[in-house]
């Protein structure tokens, strides 16, 4: 019976792949359709051409195998790219079951649905020959995978990764989780048995420093030094036997920070016992969200291929979010949220990706209209991840504003996204959003991170008529007679009033890095000269207006009206990429500010 199921799921999966013959992989236009679920090699195709009509979508979509050498052993590795996949898609890596073919499990297991419907893709890790071997090999195995996963040009990836592991494979990829904390989200073991108690060991001894490849390196006093194994990462262990993984159970236990034995049975996840994360957890990742994590456990035989049991545990996986695998100091865990609603415009007949974010709040908190967050991603960051990356729409949920989150184009490669044509996309935006949403047009803000915040401060300079206050995260303008990234010409700068407010890391980008008060005139002295003169507040001082609130320093500028104008923050022990604790901070300094008839209010007092 289970395999006339799976015959039956191969046919109609085979009649799926004649009708959407436009993937690659499954047939093209001018080819002829291959109705076998049959995978194409990646050895032997280039990759893909730019395709500008498929807005923040991977033009290489389909079915793919490559040839891995271990050990002088041939061994494969298939990929999953869903139809409909954007640019740095959610991946699910999956050791596959031993004695199962892998097309046979991805259909009749329910992950190529899965798959589809969800707009993600799988890394499918397979046996040699033999079966799984020993937890040495199948690391280096695993290793060798994902090194080619994480740095190919056929498609781009969130960066962060889901994990299932079956039996042997199961093992390895626990160890190169182990191994590689920063990079996984959520993780899931089936009939897998435990490391040595010395790996473990080994791992609880690594600590993980502040360097980040590209940026400043930052000195972590070592009272404040995560080890490898204080990174939440939500795991479910299932088992018929769970004393073979008792040893795993325990270290993922203490690396959620599950300091008591009681446990409650979740009914969806099949009734089995769930450790949350203590309340007191201390866990620098979990810090912003909360002790959302937990490790699960289910003394059970199961069906691998039962679709059921797969929805599942496809379900615990993507309850969890995390982003930054830099380092281990910016690094936070949140629960997923659903995307806003997905839009596509027309800029410079190119096709491009926005998404709004419309909270229930907004209605409610503003029904004269909402304020409008018109956020500007980093270079390689889609609306998608930049959703999740920041968190804000958590702000959105507590203070009712409209997210409008653009998505960059294939300006870069096929398979990642940089800045185009970014001004008249956002006067596009503007006027959509006057048009077709209920929003106060006089509260219209600007927030970015990195190239987007290049971008905001870019507007601030050249046109402060565009948002009532800027707010962004590690990127800086400057005027200068000489022209370069980052540096708008002294003919383009308006030197107009406009708040601004901009938060570095301790260990970003080195020519923005440090304070205004120290020996090294950098992007950062450039930038406040400009905004400081713009809104005629005088020198930059002595450094003493600033106030220490936990790792955040933040310097203010008051003008004669005691309206705070101008701010500068500086965030300790983050490296480039901006947390999501900053994004509140950014929306108190935007909140007070609007803009009607070209005059600014700050609470309704007009700036004089």
């Amino acid at each position: 019976m289970k395999n006339l199921t799976k015959l039956i799921a191969l046919f109609a999966f085979a009649i799926l792949c004649y009708q959407t013959n436009a993937q690659p992989g499954f047939g093209g236009p001018g080819e002829d359709v291959i109705r076998e679920f049959t995978p194409k090699s990646l050895d032997k195709i280039a990759p893909p051409d730019y395709d500008f009509q498929r807005a923040n979508k991977l033009p290489l979509t389909g079915y793919f195998e490559k040839w891995f050498e271990i050990n002088g052993q041939n061994r494969t590795a298939k990929f999953y790219i869903s139809a409909n996949a954007p640019v740095r898609s959610f991946f699910i890596v999956i050791a596959v079951p031993e004695n199962v073919n892998t097309s046979d499990f991805l259909v009749a297991s329910g992950w190529l649905d899965l798959a589809e419907k969800n707009e993600e893709c799988l890394v499918l890790l397979e046996a040699g020959n033999d079966g799984w071997g020993d937890v040495k090999t199948e690391k280096q195995y695993v290793d060798s995978v994902m090194t080619f996963y994480s740095g190919n040009t056929y498609f781009s990836t969130f960066g962060i990764n889901y994990l299932l592991g079956f039996d042997g494979g199961g093992s390895g990829l626990e160890a190169w989780s182990a191994e590689n904390p920063l990079k996984v989200i959520s993780q899931v073991f089936i009939n897998t048995e435990s490391q040595r108690d010395d790996f473990y060991e080994t791992q609880a001894s690594k600590f993980l420093d502040g360097s980040s490849s590209g940026y400043k390196a930052i000195e972590i006093p070592e009272e404040l030094l995560i080890a490898y194994n204080e990174i939440p990462i939500p795991t479910l262990f299932v088992n018929s036997d769970l004393s073979k993984v008792e040893t795993s159970m325990e270290y993922w236990c203490d690396v959620n920070d599950v300091y008591s034995i009681s446990s409650s049975n979740d009914d969806e996840l099949w009734g089995a016992k769930v450790y949350p994360q203590a309340e007191n957890s201390e866990a620098w990742a979990t810090a912003y969200s909360g002790p959302i994590s937990k490790v699960a456990t289910l003394e059970k035989k199961v069906d691998v291929l039962d679709p059921n049991l797969n929805k599942m545990i496809h379900e615990f996986l993507t309850d969890y979010v995390a982003y930054d695998n830099t380092t281990a100091y910016g690094r936070h865990l949140a629960l997923r949220k659903p995307y806003g609603e997905i839009r596509n415009m027309l800029v410079k007949d190119e096709l491009r990706e926005f998404q709004v974010y419309v909270p229930e709040s907004a209605a409610k908190m503003w029904p004269e209209g909402a304020p409008v967050v018109f956020v500007f991603p980093g270079n390689s960051q889609t609306d998608k991840v930049f959703f999740h990356n920041t968190l804000w729409w958590k702000v959105a949920d507590q203070e009712g504003c409209i997210l409008v989150i653009i998505c960059e184009t294939y300006s870069n490669n096929s398979v990642s996204v940089s800045h185009a044509n970014t001004g008249l996309f956002y006067e596009q935006l503007a006027d959509y959003m006057k048009k077709y949403y209920h929003v106060d047009a006089t509260r219209f803000y600007a927030t970015g991170q990195s190239a987007g915040s290049f971008a905001v401060q870019g507007f601030g300079i050249t046109n402060p008529e565009y948002f009532a206050a800027i707010a962004s995260t590690s990127g800086l303008s400057s005027v200068s007679n000489e022209p370069g990234f980052g540096r708008t010409s002294v003919e383009d700068a308006s030197y107009k009033t406009i708040p601004n407010y901009c938060i570095i890391g301790e260990g970003d980008i080195e020519m923005m890095t440090g304070t205004l008060w120290d020996d090294t005139e950098n992007m950062l002295d450039a930038w406040a000269e400009y905004y400081l003169k713009a809104n005629k507040l005088g020198s930059v001082g002595d450094g003493s207006n600033m106030e220490k609130d936990g790792r955040f320093y933040t310097w203010t500028w008051k003008n004669d009206q005691d309206i705070p104008l101008f701010k500068v923050g500086r965030t300790m022990y983050r490296a480039h990429n901006s947390i999501p604790a900053e994004m509140p901070r950014l929306w108190d300094f935007l909140k007070h500010w609007s803009l009607k008839d070209g005059v600014r209010y700050y609470d309704g007092v007009a700036v004089k």
